[in-house]
């Protein structure tokens, strides 16, 4: 018995000396940079004050951004490997959009990146807002907006039980969204089902205009047109589609509350669920 308790002062002893010692919680990084717009729109809504040194140029154009306007009190990088390392960042946040040849090179010139999956559904969302948390050392504040977006969440979607309206996206190239992807949850929250996936387009594909004329459907969401002439766009002006909406002025997709899995996506929730009532006030 004694033996067994010097033994045991011993290995507590030993836990002081060098090489011994309990592993150190690893402290949060100091030197952000995204190079990424998803990323850099999770990252602005959580890091620290100063923790966030460098965002992709698309945080600031307001076109394609929901945080333009915060974005522009910070520098821009434009995802070049060059730049990136120069910029001597403790870690770089990418997205699954990312070009992987430069994921690449910065984890050789031993860069830390983290990759984050491109969202596609609730889950994703709730997932990418916890993990943005936990890598900047902000868990306290992931938790806080989940909480926050749960709740807003859970006020915008209240569909009431039987039928629902249906409606279709439809943009450039007469590209159409299912239920399988982020556009796609947007429209079931909303209290819609998509015309998409009862037409075997649950990822999205191409939806030819004479099929989204026969499935008559009770809300258009367009994408939206970019300035300059495309013949890409030329279809959301097309005669036929114009007299499917008429009456029922279609409603429009814009970029940043489209693109990325943010909390974001709420106000086109609340876009469409207006659209919903009104359909229903209609009727």
């Amino acid at each position: 018995m004694v033996r067994r308790l010097r033994l045991a002062a011993c290995l507590l002893a030993g836990l002081s000396l060098p090489g011994l010692s309990l592993p150190a919680a690893a402290e949060p990084p100091r030197r952000v940079l995204s190079m990424n717009l998803c990323t850099d729109q999770l990252a602005m809504l959580l890091a620290a004050p100063g923790q966030l040194v460098s965002v992709s140029y698309l945080a600031q154009d307001p076109t394609a951004s929901a945080m333009a306007e915060a974005a522009s009190r910070l520098p821009v990088n434009h995802g070049l490997v060059e730049e990136i390392f120069l910029a001597r960042p403790d870690l770089v946040l990418a997205g699954g959009w990312t070009a992987p040849g430069a994921i690449r090179l910065l984890e050789r010139l031993d860069v830390p990146v983290e990759v984050f999956p491109v969202e596609t559904d609730i889950a994703g969302i709730r997932a990418n807002i916890r993990r943005m948390g936990e890598v900047l050392g902000r868990e306290t504040a992931a938790e806080a907006l989940l909480a926050r977006f749960d709740a807003d969440l859970a006020r915008l979607t209240d569909a009431p039980p039987g039928p629902r309206p249906r409606a279709a996206l439809y943009a450039v190239n007469g590209y159409s969204s299912g239920s399988a992807s982020l556009a796609g949850q947007i429209v079931t929250l909303a209290g819609f089902d998509n015309v998409a996936d009862t037409l075997g387009l649950p990822a999205g594909g191409v939806l030819p205009l004479e099929t989204l004329l026969l499935a008559e459907p009770d809300l258009l969401v367009e994408g939206r047109r970019y300035p300059g002439s495309a013949r890409g766009q030329e279809v959301l002006d097309h005669p036929a589609l114009r007299a499917l909406t008429r009456g029922a002025p279609a409603e429009v997709m814009t970029d940043p509350e489209w693109v990325c899995g943010t909390p974001f996506i709420l106000r086109a929730v609340a876009q469409l669920r207006d659209a919903r009532l009104s359909l229903e006030t209609a009727r």
